[in-house]
């Protein structure tokens, strides 16, 4: 339905147009009346279509087969009110894998080797060197030369002094190598033991979390109402569905559980697909029953652009539908969308929501209530102006960005460039430029030059 403005203005619209002063002399296409005042309306026209409040489509949660089905197509539920069971082995055996697989997710203890250099033992070795030391201040001491046998005596002592600090110094090597091997070791295990602690608890946390999914689609297999509502049974495609353990529920946790992908759900109907009805098997996704919340029916009108910034909240609608013809709805608008739509002609429009009312015929009886997805026709009354100095639209000649009317002034025609205000589909309002009991030329405005005469 192609977008449409029709401005509508007030019937008694030449209420006016007392046509006065036509003679013979003035041209046949020139006609003038005087400005008087008049109710002005202004309509904005766009095509709707009718909603609900809430809709919910309730899908099976895994495969399995339709144990029973508690509703029909049509009947109203309440909120929470149980309208199908399934039974399904699958997810219950994946509840029990998971639940198995949480139990043995035990903390485990990491505990890294202990290392030790060993210490060097150079007793004998000393002993020894010690022989030898010995040996030699012997041999010394029998030099008769006393300036030599000092020399050679000192240079010996000196070397067992030496030997000595290089054997302390040894072990002390050897004691601070094995405290910075010890440190290492240390802040080795104890990385990793903080790996392998976060490492288990992450385990741990993914084996509980695939519990909780795995609980949670088994109790899904009882489906109830999440609001009141109508009811509408769904098509199912046949259980065709992907078998799977506890990876498959791990595939549904944050991350994917390590890679597994989740099978893509069908859309729940197809050329192929099966009525719902008890014994029925569902694969994950199939729709099994939609709920449709109509207490509340709102409208959804599609609004030019060149209209959308003359809609406010709270401005009164008549909306006509195709399916009822003869009555007229009332309506509100409730909200204005702010992403603009491009329409099938290239043009582009606003969502614009309204809340529907009651509907009547032109004899003033009851309408029916209508049907969520019905089309419509929305009369959106934008301006109205009860007591307006106003002039037919056929007045108003476009120069540029404004707008101009001839007035007649002694006879003689003069340029007025006027302020509108609603603008009706005959009648417009004027803010500014003429005045009630003014003489203006009403028809064939657009054939007149200024200083022309005019009766």
């Amino acid at each position: 339905m192609g977008r449409v403005t029709i401005r509508y203005g007030a019937a008694p619209l030449l209420v006016l147009l007392a046509l006065t002063g036509c003679t013979s002399e003035e041209p046949a296409t020139v006609q003038v009346a005087d400005v008087r005042r008049a109710p002005v309306t202004e309509v904005v026209e766009a095509p709707a279509t009718i909603g609900a409040r809430a809709s919910a489509t309730l899908r099976s949660p895994a495969q399995g087969t339709i144990a029973k089905l508690h509703v029909r197509d049509g009947d109203r539920v309440r909120k929470g009110q149980i309208v199908a069971r399934i039974r399904s082995p699958q997810a219950e055996d994946q509840l029990r894998q998971a639940r198995q697989a949480s139990e043995t997710a035990r903390p485990a203890r990491f505990s890294a080797p202990a290392v030790s250099l060993p210490s060097l033992d150079t007793r004998a070795f000393d002993r020894k060197v010690a022989r030898h030391f010995a040996r030699a201040r012997e041999e010394a001491g029998k030099v008769e030369d006393k300036r030599t046998r000092r020399q050679l005596l000192n240079a010996i002592d000196l070397a067992r002094t030496q030997h000595q600090a290089q054997t302390r110094a040894l072990a002390s090597i050897t004691t601070q190598l094995n405290r910075s091997v010890s440190g290492l070791m240390t802040g080795v295990t104890s990385g990793l033991t903080s790996s392998m602690a976060s490492l288990q608890a992450a385990s741990r946390s993914q084996a509980r979390a695939a519990v909780k999914v795995a609980e949670r689609t088994v109790k899904s297999l009882t489906v109830k109402a999440p609001f009141a509502g109508v009811v509408t049974l769904g098509r199912v495609s046949g259980g065709g569905g992907v078998p799977g353990g506890v990876g498959s529920l791990l595939g549904q946790l944050p991350g994917g559980g390590g890679g597994q992908q989740l099978p893509s759900l069908p859309a729940g109907g197809s050329a192929q697909s099966t009525p719902v009805a008890a014994g029925v098997p569902v694969s994950p996704g199939d729709a099994i029953v939609t709920v449709t919340d109509v207490s509340e029916l709102t409208l959804d009108a599609d609004v030019d652009e060149t209209d959308v910034l003359l809609v406010r909240e709270g401005v009164q609608a008549e909306v006509e539908l195709d399916a009822v013809p003869g009555a007229t709805y009332e309506a509100t608008v409730t909200g204005i969308g702010v992403t603009p739509m491009e329409g099938t002609t290239g043009g582009v429009s606003y969502p614009v929501r309204l809340r529907l009312g009651a509907g009547a015929f032109d004899d003033g009886s009851e309408a029916p209530t209508p049907k969520p997805g019905m089309s419509a026709v929305a009369r959106l009354t934008v301006r109205e102006s009860p007591s307006a100095v106003s002039a037919p639209a056929s007045a108003i000649v476009s120069s540029g960005r404004e707008s101009v009317v001839w007035a007649v002034r002694n006879g003689v025609a003069e340029r007025r460039v006027v302020k509108l205000g609603a603008q009706g589909d005959a009648v417009v309002e004027v803010l500014s430029g003429l005045s009630v009991g003014e003489r203006i030329v009403v028809r064939g405005a657009d054939s007149v030059r200024q200083g022309q005469s005019l009766p």
